[in-house]
Order: C-alpha cells, then sequence, then structure tokens
C-alpha cells in the first residue's frame, strides 16, 4: 500500500492542532498550571514544522488559536497560546536560521518582550493574579519573565532534539 505524502501533510498538522486546542481548553479550566499546559501545547506547532514544513506549523498555530477563541471561554489561555506560545515555534525556526547566536538571542527576546507585554496590557489582571505577589512590580515581573523564557527556549532546542531523534523517525 503507497503512502499518500499530501495527506500526511495536512492530517498530522490536523492531528497536531487538536491535541494543542485540547491541551489549551484543559489549561481553561484547571486550577492552576494554566502557563506550563498552553505552554505545553506550544510545543504541538512545532512537530508540525519538524515533520512537514514551516507552514504547516502556521496554518497549526492558526486554527487552534481562530477555534479556541470561538471555542473556549477563558481568553487568558487562549491569548497566551495566540499570541506567544503556539506562534514561538514559527518565530523560533525563523530566527534560528541566521546561526548568529547573539543576535538570535536579541531576536527572541524581543519577540518574547513583544507579545508578553500584550498579554500583560490585553489580561493584566489575570496576569497579575495567576503569579506570586512579589511579580506585581513590573520591572520585576519583566526579569524573572525574562529567565524564565531564557530557560524555556533552552528546554524547548532540547526537546525539539530529542523529538527529532527518537520521533520524526517514526513518523516519517
Amino acid at each position: 500500500m503507497r503512502r499518500n505524502g499530501a495527506a500526511k501533510n495536512v492530517a498530522y498538522p490536523a492531528v497536531l492542532g487538536a491535541l494543542a486546542l485540547v491541551l489549551v481548553y484543559i489549561a481553561s479550566v484547571a486550577p492552576t498550571g494554566n502557563w506550563g499546559i498552553v505552554a505545553v501545547a506550544g510545543l504541538l506547532p512545532s512537530a508540525a514544522v519538524i515533520s512537514v514544513s514551516l507552514q504547516a506549523g502556521f496554518l497549526c498555530w492558526a486554527g487552534v488559536s481562530i477555534l479556541a477563541f470561538l471555542l473556549i471561554q477563558d481568553k487568558f489561555c487562549v491569548l497566551m497560546f495566540a499570541v506567544l506560545f503556539g506562534l514561538y515555534p514559527m518565530i523560533k525556526s525563523l530566527i534560528e536560521q541566521l546561526r548568529r547566536r547573539p543576535l538570535e538571542y536579541v531576536l527572541k527576546l524581543i519577540f518574547f518582550n513583544a507579545a508578553f507585554t500584550v498579554i500583560y496590557l490585553v489580561m493584566k489582571n489575570a496576569v497579575l493574579a495567576s503569579l506570586p505577589e512579589v511579580l506585581s512590580v513590573v520591572w520585576i515581573l519583566y526579569v524573572v519573565a525574562n529567565i524564565v523564557f531564557l530557560l524555556y527556549d533552552y528546554g524547548f532546542s532540547k526537546l525539539i532534539s530529542a523529538y527529532i531523534a527518537r520521533i520524526h523517525r517514526a513518523v516519517r
């Protein structure tokens, strides 16, 4: 039996998108851990990028974002996915094609701070309610958020390597 590559190129990102949508929904109803669950949901578009294409990753992200805005009541989790965690895999892929580490980190931090500022300005009360009181001082919040983002990016890179080494080969 012959595999249809075009069907796989559509089906795989769609399945990843469905899983991401379920995770964003779970994050919206979970009493704690919203940020972490949405961050995990944001890993799924990267699998579409690695296994299919950058365009497939963008389509996965866009589909989840649109459906989440329509179906999920908690817009805070949806916004985190749409503006930051779901979009970041494609931005990371584009930035890392430059192959100039210092510039990559500067661009990643610019993206993160822009996305975080949008989330903060739109959902200020939800952001502050989900964090410890010490982070209510804006400059402390941004310093801590940037440090956490850099750790997230490092861990994300390790997960991508593990995905390529173990799962991507099985999917192909």
